[in-house]
């Protein structure tokens, strides 16, 4: 840093602090007087007593001449009167290389109780996605390790995806394949609005030690208050820009980008927006292309990016499902049926689509992939008839090639979770299934 750019910061710097004093507090809000801030600001609100602290909250809007807050955790011990004190900035969090093998919570802080490691670089949670111009077009595949979508969903360096599923239908396990075969440098897993029983089965069975050891996870579970599995979204989507910004490739997994919806609705109703489409305030519908367009390319990186939806009762047109649908560059959905059968990963291939796979595989792969689609729902749209014994053996030359090759169609689309298979050889195993070239 030169002695210039010193003397400006000394210049710019506040050197005053501003407090105020809480007035009130509702449900999930706190309204107090003063002090002078922003929207986004960090305060500190001083507990006195016993249990003497300080409580970090952020400022959410305001009402009148007051300011609205809600804490990062729970307004246990918060009285009138107290004092409350700002930052005058949004929230940061540490990162840097060594953070990776951490599971951290939405503020940076290990889960664990440990202190942070040193030499991280602080970097705000909040950041404007890239210019459009400034993206580069995805022109390369990523390996995923997940055979069905490296050959008929092929993801690109830099894509973003939906993985859309009701619960207990595989995605948790999906996601934890797709973390340990990845050939990403690095992965950034957000676990939000998690179970917290689950998130220790997620990081020792599904993720893995081989899988912790390139990862950082940043975990914020149901019983947090809504602005914590807000940030937590934020937090992993600014710890996924730091290490694109040094020209890394990301893999960025979230678990479920649905759960920060329900949380910011949340935000909204309690500050006293208006509910619309099933509940959910207008500020929700504005937030969500926000977060995911941070991801994807710039002039440095990729972040590939990953993102759970729960669909309510398997409906993929409530309204989070559609709006996340309409943003992201492709969709896979889980079907349940499917999961019934035992067929896992349980990805509907007809249902789903990678929207940039045309740009970035060859045209004799595309036509192969078009021809397992073309054979598996001939056969689809023809298994009533088949299972009764309504259908001829000869009536049809597409139905006959599609109910010979089904079995083997069905044996390509599973794999076991602990099978690692590279792009190349599920690409090769495609052709050696539907053969290769142009479709009849």
């Amino acid at each position: 840093m030169n002695i210039e750019r010193l003397i400006e910061e000394i210049e710019a710097a506040d050197s005053y602090k501003r407090y105020g004093r809480v007035k009130r507090v509702v449900g999930l809000m706190i309204e107090s007087q003063g002090p002078e801030s922003s929207i986004g600001d960090v305060c500190f609100i001083h507990i006195k007593g016993k249990r003497k602290r300080m409580i970090k909250a952020e400022v959410v809007g305001f009402r009148d001449e007051d300011v609205i807050l809600m804490p990062y955790t729970t307004v246990a011990d918060i009285s009138s009167g107290s004092l409350v004190e700002t930052t005058s900035k949004p929230l940061e969090i540490k990162v840097g290389s060594s953070l990776l093998g951490q599971v951290i919570d939405p503020l940076g802080e290990p889960l664990d109780g440990s202190k942070l490691p040193h030499g991280l670089t602080a970097v705000p949670t909040e950041e404007n996605p890239p210019n459009p111009l400034s993206r580069p077009p995805i022109s390369s595949p990523i390996e995923v390790g997940v055979r069905l979508i490296d050959s008929l969903l092929t993801v690109g360096n830099g894509q973003r995806v939906g993985i859309f599923a009701g619960s207990g239908v595989g995605k948790s396990t999906l996601l934890g394949m797709i973390a340990r075969n990845t050939k990403a440098d690095l992965n950034v897993i957000a676990l939000i609005g998690e179970r917290g029983r689950e998130v220790r089965e997620f990081i020792e069975r599904d993720l893995g030690p081989k899988g912790l050891e390139r990862s950082i996870v940043i975990v914020a579970t149901s019983d947090q208050p809504p602005l914590m599995r807000i940030k937590g979204a934020y937090t992993a989507t600014s710890i996924a820009e730091y290490f694109r910004a040094k020209g890394l490739n990301v893999m960025m997994l979230m678990d479920s980008v649905t759960r920060v919806a329900m949380a910011q609705r949340e935000v909204g109703l309690a500050i006293g927006e208006p509910p619309t489409t099933k509940g959910y305030t207008p500020s929700v519908f504005s937030t969500l292309p926000k977060l995911l367009e941070r991801t994807g390319t710039n002039e440095t990186g990729a972040i590939t990016a990953f993102y759970t939806v729960l669909v309510d009762g398997d409906d993929m047109n409530e309204p989070i499902a559609d709006t996340v649908r309409g943003i992201l560059d492709g969709h896979f959905v889980l079907d349940r049926n499917l999961a019934n059968k035992g067929q896992y990963p349980a990805v509907d291939v007809l249902k789903s689509i990678s929207r940039v796979m045309n740009n970035i595989s060859v045209k004799e792969h595309i036509h192969a992939a078009e021809k397992l689609r073309e054979l598996l729902s001939t056969y689809i749209q023809s298994e009533d008839l088949i299972n009764i014994g309504a259908y001829k053996k000869g009536s049809s030359k597409e139905i006959d090639e599609a109910v010979a090759i089904y079995p083997k169609i069905i044996s390509f689309l599973k794999q076991r979770t602990d099978e690692q298979i590279s792009i190349e050889e599920s690409i090769q195993q495609l052709y050696a299934l539907v053969g290769r070239g142009e479709m009849n």
